[in-house]
């Protein structure tokens, strides 16, 4: 059975965020907002509020964890559909489906990290997810991250079996426009700075990405046409290896680079190791997304999405980019290829 949003007569339906200051929940206000929702936002406050200038998004300051305090953003709002983009432990979405158990839609953001077997690619009602013990559902760890999650998703499946209309939905690593991690921002650096861009490995590391504009895509379309208890993957449509994401990358940049690959015996001379690098994950990571698609999704194509991508690199203000390997760190490990 599928639930679509129904507004108040004379209005347009609402769609509370709980989160939606920073990166993915940005591009998920501006999706509900182009199609057509009333969006409020919920959140402690801890985080500059881009949208702190438009009175038409209304802001909640609460915080999650307080029952209370999720109760009376719903009575305030009155939403149609609650999209969840912070719930990083099970009694969290416990409690949202709960307060939110009456709505059109209740929309948790799960992760591909749920998943507890390697296979390629992992669907939805095929792969394992974790199990999640006690001690994990409380921990704060990156460890216990994936299992925390596949315990939400269980938890949505439940809340379905009593008549929530709970769903959600799984991305891999996001990129795009607003990513405070820089992960990806590290590669457009690093082509957009240097001729030549040390890749660890052999240049066929695949982790499935998915771009932050179709996650928030995802969401409204689960909210919209999504069973309830369902999980859907989401991620780009193709899936490039490291050094075809490399490659795009330059293209985007309208740019030549040469890409030297380098094992981990290679890279070893500058105490680095493959991990080190960004993006880098043995093994390949790769989401099936028809599940997703066969309810009229659709992803960005690639080269739009890099576009858009690069076009936020070269708009920022501040250049630092941190979350991998150190230039000078790098130019050891080339000086010592180009001897061999």
């Amino acid at each position: 059975m599928v639930f679509t949003p129904s507004p108040v007569p004379g209005g347009m339906p609402q769609a509370l965020l709980i989160g939606g200051t920073r990166f993915i929940g940005r591009h998920t206000v501006q999706e509900f907002r182009e199609h057509g929702y009333d969006v409020a936002l919920f959140n402690r406050g801890n985080h500059e509020n881009p949208f702190a200038d438009d009175p038409e998004i209304e802001h909640i300051e609460g915080d999650r964890t307080n029952d209370s305090a999720l109760e009376a953003a719903r009575s305030t709002v009155a939403p149609d559909v609650v999209v969840d983009l912070v719930a990083y432990k099970p009694r969290e979405v416990e409690t949202a489906v709960s307060v939110f158990e009456d709505l059109d839609a209740y929309v948790y953001i799960s992760s591909g990290a749920a998943y507890g077997d390697e296979e390629i690619p992992k669907r939805e009602d095929e792969t394992r997810l974790f199990e999640c013990t006690a001690e994990e559902a409380v921990d704060d760890s990156g460890s216990s991250y994936g299992p925390r999650k596949a315990e939400g998703d269980r938890i949505v499946a439940r809340a379905a079996e009593r008549g929530v209309n709970a769903m959600s939905i799984r991305p891999p690593i996001v990129y795009g426009p607003h990513d405070y991690t820089d992960r990806f921002a590290y590669w457009i650096d690093r082509v957009a700075t240097h001729d030549r861009v040390l890749v660890p490995g052999d240049g066929t590391n695949l982790w499935h990405r998915a771009y932050a504009g179709d996650v928030a895509s995802g969401i409204r379309t689960i909210a919209e046409a999504g069973s309830p208890g369902e999980s859907y993957n989401v991620g780009d449509r193709t899936a490039p290896t490291m050094s075809g994401m490399v490659e795009l990358l330059a293209a985007a940049l309208e740019t030549d680079v040469e890409l030297v690959p380098a094992s981990e015996r290679e890279l070893s001379v500058a105490d680095l190791s493959l991990e080190d690098f960004p993006l880098y994950r043995d093994p390949p990571h790769l989401l099936s997304t028809e599940k997703l698609a066969s309810i009229g999704w659709e992803a960005t194509p690639l080269a739009e999405s890099m576009a858009a991508s690069v076009a936020a690199y070269r708009e920022r203000q501040d250049p630092t980019i941190e979350p991998g390997p150190d230039r000078e760190t790098e130019e050891r490990v080339l000086e010592v290829l180009d001897t061999l």
